[in-house]
């Protein structure tokens, strides 16, 4: 289809809508932007893009017969495509787009697409920097923040665009092919948006479905779903393992990280070289390491930036070393679930700070994961005491409270010796003390670098 001729509706005014109807207009498309709030602040709207003054705007509902004069609708991620107003649209013969494939009909280049349930942003920004030290013309967007429309034009032919994708973005794509593609995982998750498990899978599958054998698809071999998948996946597949020793792909063994093919083996690194922790992060360096290597990157070129690259913000983030003591900051961790993968990461004996806003979640599985690492649990927030005696229950005796957040880092300092780690992840929300948990994290790194040696 040529968009060229065609009127365009896009869905949607948050930062998608925004960048793919500036997009449009920078190539002198006839668009018209929606959104179904009628209510809908245009002043700041504007304020956010002066190109959007363009564009007739519609807000609330669509008539049919404004919907019979229109050839393409562009979704944003956000907008579920069973929506009565998508379906009418499906009935009348309109293409079902989403930003994805707006930014691929115009981008040039290659492109590398990630996707799965955990892992992708740390996946994709860590492929990204691979791919920087090494090609000229690199760009990171998508799910990762950065609309792939906002640079779609910006791309040449010898650009390499490193995609992070959700299964919202994978929905509406039609033409979209990478030359490699990644899916990490798939555990059930936005199944209020997809309904079922099964149409959650085929979203991340679809990631491939326009691939040929001449081009890769990076599976996690010890997902079970992702295996099945590999059998009718239409690109090559290359596995990574961090379970067992494979003779084709990459795997990690006795802390190392290997790449075998036809069952000739090559060290990549070793783990204590990385300054990213944990089983789930080096699957994500297998992963990053084989889309590398997929589109020819040097393997000692790709060990430079593993060497080097340091964790996505407030994600297991190491900060810094002060008296031998090691401090990690994992203010994302606002739920159990996320912070039990941040202590199964530490290999040292951990100062663990949590608490903060109670989501009435139930803290026993996270505590039961220290498995004799943590030292003391130190507690802030609303849910101290709540913590506390889930902590006294399982026998985890060793906790204390502190009123605030200076208190609980200027302990945890004091009691540490050479060797230990400090590790913020608090299973909780951040509110109420602070305004975001990104907030939380950057002050809990301003003070820990403020403490004396």
């Amino acid at each position: 289809m040529k968009l060229e001729d065609k009127k365009v509706l896009v869905v949607g005014t948050g930062i998608s809508g925004i960048a793919a109807t500036e997009l449009l207009v920078k190539q002198n498309i006839d668009t018209i932007l929606f959104d179904g709030n009628k209510e809908l602040d245009t002043d700041k709207l504007y304020a956010k893009s002066e190109v959007l003054r363009k564009v007739p705007l519609l807000l609330g509902e669509i008539t049919d017969e404004q919907m019979d004069t229109i050839d393409v609708v562009v979704l944003s991620p956000g907008v579920p495509t069973d929506l009565p107003m998508v379906n009418r649209m499906r009935e009348k013969g309109i293409a079902i787009w989403g930003e994805i494939e707006l930014a691929y009909y115009f981008a040039k280049g290659r492109i590398v697409a990630i996707t799965g349930t955990n892992g992708k942003t740390t996946t994709t920004a860590l492929t990204g920097e691979i791919m920087s030290n090494y090609f000229a013309d690199v760009k990171v967007v998508g799910n990762i923040g950065i609309p792939y429309t906002s640079v779609a034009l910006d791309t040449k032919d010898e650009t390499v665009t490193v995609a992070e994708m959700s299964s919202f973005q994978l929905e509406t794509i039609h033409e979209f092919k990478p030359v490699v593609s990644a899916i990490l995982n798939i555990t059930p998750d936005h199944l209020d948006r997809h309904h079922t498990m099964e149409a959650y899978i085929s979203a991340k599958a679809d990631v491939t479905k326009n691939q040929t054998t001449d081009q890769i698809c990076v599976l996690n071999y010890e997902d079970e779903v992702l295996r099945e998948f590999a059998a009718t996946c239409p690109a090559k597949v290359v596995f990574f393992s961090s379970k067992r020793k494979l003779t084709d792909g990459f795997y990690y063994a006795d802390k190392e990280i290997f790449y075998a093919k036809d069952g000739v083996e090559e060290r990549v690194v070793h783990v204590d070289e990385l300054n990213i922790l944990g089983e789930h992060n080096y699957e994500n360096v297998m992963a990053a390491t084989a889309m590398a290597m997929g589109v020819g990157v040097p393997l000692e070129s790709i060990r430079e930036v593993l060497r080097r690259f340091q964790a996505v913000e407030h994600r297991i983030e190491y900060v810094t070393e002060k008296r031998g003591v090691r401090f990690y900051n994992d203010s994302k961790g606002t739920n159990p679930d996320a912070a039990i993968k941040a202590i199964k990461a530490m290999n040292r004996p951990t100062f663990l700070i949590g608490g903060g806003y109670d989501k009435q979640s139930e803290y026993d599985e996270w505590i039961e994961s220290f498995d004799g690492k943590v030292k003391e649990l130190v507690l802030i927030g609303q849910t101290a005491e709540k913590i506390k005696e889930c902590a006294h229950k399982h026998g985890f005796m060793n906790t204390i409270i502190f009123e605030t957040f200076e208190e609980a880092i200027a302990y945890c300092y004091k009691q540490s010796v050479a060797g230990d780690a400090v590790l913020l992840s608090p299973a909780c929300a951040s509110w109420g003390m602070f305004t975001n948990y990104e907030e939380r994290g950057r002050i809990f790194k301003e003070i820990v670098r403020g403490l004396e040696e």
